[in-house]
């Protein structure tokens, strides 16, 4: 089983748009709304697809209560911890070329007891039942006040109790993570820059930038790169893959689709590189953050092949 924890989950409404004119009256051509915060998707995306998993979801005020019945409605197997502060909103602009403009609040703080007790609650929910867990996915933003090193924390908590973790962050957070020697990091390309330091402008720099990330204590690295695949860097080696979306429609939720769908491969190798890069683009075909399941997703679109180390990006990162 893969437990998700989501500490700053969210209400996501999504609104389709011509185009993003700012100062103007802008009429919806569609809107959705759904619940949010990158572990929950990765729950969700699982779900879809019929692979067991539990999300650990904290959750406030009347946007919290929506968010627990909007994934009640939708089957979801969680763990619910009530917290004091309201859980947050988030509005996304989806415009027809796939282009998106998040607007996303900061979230409630949560205090030293709360978190104690929502780390309590992954370990309950790791050890419950007839499926011990495998992995934990620490994901997404942390809420203010929340100190940088508690990914870190709960890392060292989980993997000593026996549980591969998967940290999907950025920032600081990110930085205090790989110290703690994480089994799966993921960043995105921008984050992947951020946390070495290195312009990525081809395949290379992205491997090698990865190779750093392995040094400083991930023993996998997963990076996203958008439009231009991914790279994966473990022990066994380094592969690269990519799958054309024809008709993008949302990047929202896709990473944590990419995420869900390289764990339910096996969480290594080539074989999940491909389920990951499959899910992640049958993501952006869909609307909203809808999760792909298994009539959406198409694997003969990928391919997988050693990473052309001078390839280059079609959207590269300089350092500034």
């Amino acid at each position: 089983m893969i437990l998700t924890l989501t500490l700053n989950p969210s209400l996501d409404r999504t609104i389709e748009i011509a185009s993003l004119d700012r100062g103007a009256v802008i009429r919806a051509a569609a809107a959705r709304l759904d619940p949010g915060g990158k572990g929950v998707n990765v729950s969700r995306a699982l779900l879809a697809n019929s692979v067991a998993s539990r999300a650990v979801v904290p959750y406030g005020g009347d946007e919290g209560r929506q968010l627990v019945r909007l994934l009640a409605a939708e089957g979801l197997d969680m763990v619910t911890v009530p917290v004091a502060g309201p859980t947050r909103s988030n509005v996304t602009l989806a415009e027809p070329d796939g282009t998106t403009t998040k607007i996303n609040e900061p979230g409630t703080a949560l205090s030293p007891a709360e978190l104690d007790t929502i780390a309590d609650a992954v370990l309950a929910a790791a050890h419950s039942g007839d499926q011990g867990a495998d992995w934990v996915v620490a994901s997404g933003s942390l809420p203010p006040e929340v100190p940088a090193d508690v990914y870190a924390r709960l890392c060292r908590r989980f993997a000593g109790a026996g549980i591969h973790v998967a940290v999907d962050t950025s920032g600081p957070a990110f930085a205090c993570a790989l110290g703690a020697a994480p089994a799966l990091v993921k960043p995105n390309l921008e984050e992947l820059s951020a946390a070495t330091g290195m312009p990525l402008r081809r395949l290379g720099d992205v491997a090698e930038a990865a190779g750093k990330l392995r040094a400083a204590g991930a023993r996998t690295v997963l990076a996203s790169l958008g439009a231009d695949g991914a790279v994966l860097v473990e022990e066994g080696g380094s592969w690269y893959g990519e799958a054309p979306v024809t008709e993008p429609r949302s990047s929202v939720g896709a990473g944590d689709a990419m995420l869900a769908g390289f764990l339910a491969g096996g969480g290594r190798g080539p074989e999940a590189l491909a389920r990951a890069l499959a899910w992640g683009a049958a993501a952006v075909s869909l609307p909203g953050s809808r999760m792909p399941g298994p009539a959406d997703i198409c694997l003969d679109s990928v391919t997988i092949r050693p990473p052309d180390p001078e390839r280059p990006l079609s959207s590269p990162l300089p350092t500034g």
